[in-house]
């Protein structure tokens, strides 16, 4: 009997080559543990990484990264990787800010070898990978895609195959099937998947195949090689083929995703064949945790939990999105033309509650988010009205079919931007700090900035029924914890006879309420100006700030192309306080601070603008 391994004493990855697979196989176990301690306290990705551990050894065991470079697609599955690529000991740093990224980083390891956090990107940049391989004349490493089938149902994976597969290069594409993404897979392409993962293995059935035609004399090979040029059905009835071989992929799997041995066996096979190859593999999402198998969904993404019970330690029910979701609902009773749409993030937007109370007028068009907003459009076309639920750092990838399928046409849909502002631990690529700069580089766009609960239900309630054209409304992850009630749609102006007015929208708001209160203690008077109502720039915010010696315009948004440049370019007494690049993982009160947008520090930002006036 092999020796317990301590994984703490391994040199990672290389080690695991020197295991035996049983050995590999209690390390998978200890893998878990590991991943439910850790994520149980920081939060993260936690039933996609327990699906993907014996993958994640069998891909280190095979290849060498980071020689060869394993791409993943979205990231969020990478924990095990982030293990094996000699980062254990700051996982317990995880999404906590200094520490270790939920997702994949090459300024944080070699063995990253691009960075995720966005779906279905993996395909088109492995084989950009393998295509400067071979234009280096490195002909023995690999590029290694590995996808979860809910990228399957984002469209730049398609782009990304349609030209992978006839590349001649050394790419590998990984399909991690497990039938779930973040809500459950729809479409054609997981029908298509789930049909293939109960099959007896497809190389089997093609194996019997070409051996009775090579045990036939003299008139097996011209069969053969008649079947192989043939175009029509006879083809796909005697040597089945995969849509995946039909873009010049080599195909192997189904593999058990929980069987090392049997992955190892697939992927040395593909190792060796030097070409374009897809293998499929199935695993269960939540492998090893009963309560992430019994509710894949709700542990895709979670804070974090009691062990023992698996209960979350927060309360999703109080929060911007569920306000949104119940509040759609109530209006969806009387309007029959409202129309919900998502992109595989019902639980995460708050649409659990449309999706159950008006099935028929519910739509999870998967990950595309592209396809979402022409959709939309189509929809809007036809007299209904669509609200689609994005997150903001999602709905980036819609730009193009925002000004094509909806703006140019006047098409009346809602889009509601969820996640706006800083997100916290999901770091730079989740983080929602662009949609207002280009949201107003499209004309006829509303956007609305609500920062209260009210707010949030009176904007949604004009979006749906009175704007004309696109309307957006954007708001923060989280809970309202604002002392204020009353609802506004436009703005609210508060005159404290001050030379000096601060001015903000969404969020912040309830910051620069507070940083009031804070100069006020001080006996310094500040007035202040929100705005929810914030594109199209109206006469009547600047016509306030017209009055003023100096304007502070607060906003957590990117400072370029930001609202506030654009009353500075208006105007010549605004002086804007954003957001200077990407901004990195970590609690959110955290790097508001950071920013210079917190209570505090607005408060900081206002005198110092006061004093430098003054010695003006």
């Amino acid at each position: 009997m092999d020796k317990k391994t301590d994984i703490t004493k391994l040199d990672l990855p290389k080690d695991l080559k020197k295991l035996s697979l049983s050995q590999c196989e209690e390390l998978c176990e200890d893998i878990r543990k590991i991943l439910i301690s850790t994520v149980s306290k920081t939060g993260g990705h936690l039933a996609s990484n327990l699906g993907t551990v014996e993958l994640t050894m069998a891909i280190h065991r095979v290849f060498d990264s980071p020689e060869d470079k394993i791409v993943w697609d979205v990231g969020h599955q990478a924990y095990t990787h982030k293990i094996l690529t000699g980062r254990l000991d700051r996982m317990s740093t995880l999404r906590q800010e200094n520490g270790l990224s939920g997702f994949c980083r090459p300024d944080e390891s070699e063995h990253d070898a691009f960075i995720s956090g966005h779906s279905s990107t993996s395909v088109s940049a492995a084989l950009g990978i393998a295509a400067a391989m071979k234009l280096s004349g490195d002909n023995v490493h690999h590029a290694i895609a590995v996808v979860g089938d809910g990228a399957s149902t984002g469209g730049e994976l398609y782009e990304g195959l349609n030209n992978a597969g006839k590349s001649d290069t050394n790419i590998i594409v990984i399909l991690n099937y497990n039938e779930m993404s973040i809500s459950k897979n729809v479409g054609a392409m997981a029908k298509y998947l789930s049909t293939m993962r109960t099959k007896d293995t497809y190389k089997a059935t093609k194996g019997r195949v070409q051996r009775v035609l090579d045990a036939t004399p003299l008139v097996g090979r011209p069969i053969e090689n008649a079947i192989r040029s043939s175009k029509n059905a006879v083809k796909n009835m005697l040597i089945h083929s995969t849509m995946f071989e039909d873009l010049g992929f080599e195909f192997i799997g189904p593999l058990n995703g929980h069987d090392l041995a049997d992955l190892e066996r697939g992927l040395s096979a593909a190792k060796k064949m030097d070409k374009p190859v897809f293998i499929h593999v199935n695993t269960v999402k939540g492998k090893g945790y009963e309560p992430a198998e019994e509710n894949p969904g709700e542990y895709h993404g979670v804070g974090s939990f009691e062990i023992a019970t698996g209960n979350p330690d927060v309360v999703t029910s109080d929060s911007f999105s569920s306000v949104m979701g119940r509040h759609l609902c109530k209006l969806a009773q009387t309007n029959k033309k409202i129309c919900a749409v998502t992109a595989a993030m019902k639980y995460g937007t708050g649409l659990q509650y449309f999706y159950k109370s008006y099935p028929k007028r519910f739509f999870d068009v998967g990950i595309a988010e592209e396809h979402a907003v022409t959709f939309c459009g189509g929809l809007a076309s036809m007299g209904y009205v669509p609200v689609f639920a994005v997150y903001s750092t999602f709905l980036q990838r819609s730009y193009d079919q925002l000004i094509h399928d909806l703006s140019i046409m006047g098409s009346h849909a809602v889009i509601c931007v969820d996640r706006a502002g800083i997100v916290g631990d999901d770091g730079e690529t989740h983080q929602g700090l662009f949609d207002v700069n280009f949201l107003s580089t499209i004309p006829g766009v509303t956007v609305f900035s609500p920062s209260i609960y009210s707010e949030l239900e009176a904007c949604l309630e004009k979006a749906v029924s009175e704007v004309e054209g696109v309307a957006v409304v954007r708001y923060p992850r989280g809970a309202d914890r604002s002392p204020r009630s009353k609802p506004e749609t436009e703005l609210c102006y508060e005159n404290n006879g001050s030379s000096v007015l601060a001015v903000t929208y969404g969020r912040i708001t309830n910051n620069m309420y507070k940083a009031k209160a804070i100069l006020e203690a001080q006996g310094v008077k500040v007035d202040t100006l929100s705005l929810v109502r914030i594109l199209p720039i109206t006469e009547e915010p600047l016509e306030i700030m017209k009055k003023y010696d100096k304007v502070i315009f607060f906003e957590e948004a990117c400072a370029l192309g930001c609202l506030g440049e654009k009353y500075q370019a208006r105007l010549g007494n605004v002086e804007v306080h954003a957001i200077d690049g990407f901004v990195h993982h970590g609690k959110p009160a955290a790097l508001l601070d950071e920013q210079g947008l917190s209570a505090e520090k607005m408060a900081q930002t206002i005198l110092r603008s006061m004093k430098n006036g003054t010695e003006a």
